[in-house]
């Protein structure tokens, strides 16, 4: 929603402050510029806005206001648990609802986790300052990075507690007594027998000042937070009246689809228009600068159109290919590297004779989201509308400005539910391309991307090699080790795509994300050596840890085999400065029950990310030239846990993810194009080949992590050093083959 859309008139720095509590409204308030933001939540007749993150109505309902995407990930349960435990709400009476563009719902940490990322050691701390003011000066409103309960649980409390003491002001201002003499429970304020629902005190708890601290309970105080509730974005998901992108219709609306040519720098040259306007429902053909799209009375004529349309493209140098992507690889991995990790002297004792090295790859990923992408425009007096899937609302909204010319205050996006969105959503072409039909064609158009062109212009998951090398001292421990890994700057592409200034070309910390080995290893040094493919990449799910967990724990089980010893012992013995990680890693291996024995076809695999730990034990075996495994057992710290059913689901869509991303099929071009058109050249696994897959959840009082990406970076190297237990053959490569 546009900034002063349905704004609740009234609302003062008091108000402000419920919000954010006295952890972030302050700093909203007081460190950044402008000092006060206006709250532009709409609100229904009966409802009362308590501050920036929940509203109540008569009836009792309290409505969470949510600022990140539900993608899948259980965000729009697990941030109202936390609001309602604080709350003492019912939760059977909990709703939630998208928050609008606002800079109090940016996300701070990822802003400042990023750009403390960007500058030298002595600037961290300016960085992180530097990265959150700017997000919240600009709504950085994104869901990405396992952030969203890191960012938000905390805020989300205080706004809960927050809501409770003004209810219990109203309270005791009725019953002419001390409003801590009250308490909440289910929906009602209580004190002895005296009860008044949540809806009857509301709009007269509006009225009240807070106290200047949140009187935050013990979290899971209020019977909610730290339980399995339901869902609250299920049963529409399970009935089919959730409203997906796709789903909306509009009077008057027409169809669209789109074709692009093939990647690089690429331009459209021509087309053959009167073929495509002989398709029955055809209204008119528009030509973007790289694309071309047909609009129709229906998607399938639009789309049948773009068949007869022929659109040809001219590209400027080489179309790429995949030996031409593996060849810069080779040639960044045998260049010039910048160093972003280090301690000890690495230099010095990587040197000389005994030393071990392997050599790693991985592939372009598809994002494979169930969802292509999709939007749908409307412009009507002046104003445009956008319905959307988007992990980053604000810069959709910014995208669509710049390129339409319409200023950022005349368009308003309604974020919908996501459809998979695993990186794929930040991005804002079909936005774009949307609006620019409607305004052309001066009626609503719903832009729809076909299979086979999310399937070509995916900008997918960055590919990797990698060169490890190690030196063991003379009690076979790690003494030395070094990580040099050959990939595309896929962050700061992404940021320049989407943000701007602040993204960057060139070698970045972030493509070497979760590379630091967990192990006590004296000395260390971890490198990015900058590869320039040819073809825009995309932000994957978990990012490079997707691939630095293949590396560090696949050369890890080869050092462990070149001792000689148990590949579980080697691991234990160098995590004495790692104790929850530790315990993963003992607690998978035990329930797993591993034995270590050769040819037993067992394999490990360890990684802490995002907050969290995670440790995996996999059973696998071969099977008439074919890798199956049989067994997936996965223990997790994720600290505090809101919603354990949310973290086993997500624990368990990240071995499947991983899995996929092992077994089944990268992304290869031929002149410029992928050669997987659609779902079934990933080879994706079939529920029927499933493993069986166990999650443990080991309780901890540390702060909440992040896990919706968590599993993903052991899936690979557990699989590949439990084909190595039962064969011998070290694979080294994604996808992983036996020939």
């Amino acid at each position: 929603m546009a900034a002063g859309d349905g704004i609740r008139k009234g609302i003062d720095r008091r108000t402000l402050l419920i919000g954010g509590g006295a952890g972030v409204g302050l700093l909203l308030a007081w460190e950044l510029w402008p000092r006060d933001y206006e709250l532009n939540v709409a609100t229904a007749p009966g409802e009362t806005l308590l501050g920036a993150f929940l509203k109540i109505d008569t009836a009792g309902r309290v409505t969470a206001i949510v600022p990140q995407a539900e993608m899948g990930q259980g965000i729009w349960t697990a941030l109202p648990q936390a609001l309602a435990d604080e709350l003492g709400a019912d939760w059977r009476q909990v709703a939630v609802e998208p928050a609008p563009i606002n800079p109090l719902y940016a996300n701070r940490l990822i802003a400042g986790d990023y750009e403390e990322s960007q500058v030298p050691q002595f600037l961290r701390g300016f960085g992180r300052w530097a990265g959150q003011r700017w997000a919240t000066r600009h709504a950085l409103m994104i869901t990405a990075g396992s952030t969203s309960v890191r960012a938000f649980e905390q805020p989300f409390r205080e706004a809960g507690a927050f809501a409770r003491a003004l209810l219990c002001m109203a309270a005791g201002k009725r019953l002419g007594a001390d409003w801590q003499a009250c308490d909440t429970e289910a929906g009602f304020v209580v004190r002895g027998n005296d009860r008044f629902r949540f809806g009857e005190l509301a709009a007269e708890a509006a009225a009240f000042s807070p106290p200047k601290q949140a009187p935050l309970r013990k979290p899971g105080e209020g019977n909610i937070s730290g339980q399995s509730m339901p869902r609250l974005d299920l049963p529409s998901k399970i009935d089919g009246t959730a409203r997906f992108a796709g789903d909306v219709r509009l009077p008057g609306m027409l169809y669209a689809s789109v074709r692009h040519g093939p990647l690089g720098d690429t331009k459209l040259a021509s087309q053959e228009t009167d073929a495509a306007d002989k398709v029955w429902g055809v209204t008119e053909v528009v030509r973007g600068p790289d694309w071309v799209a047909a609009i129709a009375n229906n998607w399938w004529a639009a789309d049948r159109a773009l068949d007869r349309l022929r659109p040809r493209f001219a590209t400027s140098g080489a179309l790429p290919d995949s030996p031409g992507i593996a060849k810069a690889l080779d040639i960044a991995l045998g260049g010039k590297a910048t160093r972003f990790a280090g301690g000890g002297k690495p230099d010095t004792l990587l040197t000389g004779p005994g030393l071990i090295e392997a050599a790693y790859e991985v592939p372009l990923q598809a994002h494979a989201t169930i969802e292509p992408l999709v939007a749908t425009a409307r412009m009507e007096e002046g104003r445009l509308e956008i319905w959307m899937p988007t992990q980053a609302p604000g810069l959709a909204r910014a995208a669509v400005a710049a390129a339409t010319g319409i200023p950022a205050g005349r368009i308003t996006l309604y974020p919908m539910l996501v459809g998979g969105g695993f990186g794929r959503k930040l991005e804002n072409d079909a936005a774009v391309q949307a609006a620019t039909l409607a305004i052309k064609a001066k009626k609503p158009v719903q832009l729809m991307w076909s299979r086979g062109e999310e399937m070509r212009r995916g900008r997918h998951g960055p590919p990797a090699k990698a060169k490890l090398t190690a030196r063991l001292n003379a009690q076979n421990q790690i003494a030395a080790w070094r990580t040099r890994i050959a990939a595309p700057s896929s962050a700061g592409e992404a940021v320049k795509r989407l943000v701007g200034a602040h993204g960057h070309d060139g070698p970045e910390a972030a493509a070497i994300d979760g590379a630091v080995p967990p192990y006590a290893i004296p000395a260390f040094a971890i490198e990015h050596a900058f590869a320039d493919i040819g073809i825009e990449t995309g932000v994957w799910r978990a990012a490079a840890h997707a691939y630095t967990g293949f590396f560090t724990e696949s050369f890890v089980d080869e050092l462990a085999a070149a001792t000689g010893q148990d590949a579980l012992a080697f691991r234990i013995g160098m995590l004495a400065g790692s104790a929850r990680l530790a315990r993963c890693l003992s607690h998978a291996a035990a329930t797993g029950g591993w034995s270590g024995e050769a040819q037993s076809g067992e394999g490990l695999a360890i990684h802490s990310a995002f907050g969290s730990h995670i440790g995996l034990y996999v059973e696998a075996s071969t099977e008439d030239g074919q890798i199956k495994v049989a067994r997936m057992v996965a223990a997790v710290d994720a600290g505090r846990l809101i919603n354990p059913d949310i973290v086993r689901q997500q624990i368990e869509s990240g071995l499947i993810w991983g899995l996929a991303s092992a077994l089944g099929h990268g992304v290869t071009l031929t002149h410029g194009l992928p050669d997987q058109a659609n779902f079934d050249a990933l080879a994706l696994p079939k529920l029927k080949n499933l493993p069986d897959i166990q999650v443990e959840l080991i309780p901890s009082n540390e702060a909440p992590g992040g896990v919706a990406e968590l599993a993903v970076p052991v899936a690979a190297p557990a699989i590949a050093n439990a084909v190595f237990s039962a064969t011998g053959k070290r694979l080294r490569s994604l996808p992983l083959r036996l020939a």
